[in-house]
């Protein structure tokens, strides 16, 4: 169960097509998340975007927050917090920040960027250690590609089988993150059936996932593409991430109506 909310953050959004940026966030938008594993409540996670000035920028402030729940907060606790500083500018990311704590395995670590210099300088406050690696240009951290790619998603001419590959620097490591569009479907939330863009990305086969192909997301067909689900097929059984309520969207949301 480790990982919740790196499930939730990594396995979002991808662009494309070329196409003039595109607002589809502000400062003030907030998601809420219910992830469940069968028919037992998991936790919840939250992301929320504020606005604020650091190092002499204008930044997006990204916070991202998971908090296990009910049975297993009694046996595998989690509580986890992601953070990502966005340069208005460029959209990309300035700093990043991974503070979790997922049944007593713990990490407390802070990414500086340095887009010009294709730099990461790591700050692990665990161990007090600190590293610097190079990093691909214009990289993204898991948060970040989040919003990054909203702005670029062209959802009027995506068409089946399209793919992307975005550079992220996660950790230690320089990672090629690939994702398929796989179409469009009505998907039924409790909002509504809502008009959604299917894809999946492609992760390695380890000890958590079943294989490559064991991640499956869901967001709206829409300026705001905002996620709606996630199923995750696990090693044992799977788990699944709805959006359970939001609020602050930039452009308007639609509900289809019978």
């Amino acid at each position: 169960m480790k990982k919740i909310v790196g499930l939730i953050l990594l396995a979002v959004f991808v662009n494309f097509s070329v196409k003039a940026q595109e607002d589809s966030y502000r400062a003030g938008e907030w998601f809420k998340f219910r992830i469940h594993y069968g028919w037992f409540n998991a936790s919840y996670a939250t992301l929320e975007v504020k606005e604020e000035t650091y190092d002499q920028k204008e930044v997006f402030h990204v916070v991202g927050k998971g908090k296990s729940t009910g049975l297993l907060d009694m046996f595998f606790e989690v509580d986890d917090n992601y953070e990502t500083y966005i340069d208005k500018t460029n959209n990309l990311p300035v700093k990043f920040v991974r503070d979790i704590n997922e049944g007593g395995h713990t990490k407390n670590r802070i990414i500086y960027f340095d887009q010009s210099a294709n730099q990461a300088k790591l700050k692990d406050l665990k161990h007090n250690k600190e590293e610097t690696f190079q990093t691909k240009a214009n990289v993204q951290d898991m948060l970040s590609v989040f919003y990054f790619l909203r702005n670029k998603i062209d959802h009027e001419n995506l068409k089946k089988g399209d793919e992307i590959y975005v550079d992220l620097f996660f950790d230690d490591e320089n990672y090629k993150f690939k994702t398929v569009f796989l179409g469009r479907e009505v998907l039924k939330t409790k909002f509504g059936k809502i008009r959604a863009l299917k894809f999946r990305p492609y992760v390695q086969a380890d000890r958590i996932f079943k294989e490559e192909e064991s991640l499956t997301f869901w967001v709206s067909d829409d300026k705001n593409k905002i996620p709606l689900k996630i199923k995750a097929d696990l090693a044992v059984g799977s788990l699944d991430a709805d959006l359970e309520a939001f609020k602050g969207l930039k452009n308007s949301f639609q509900v289809i109506v019978d």
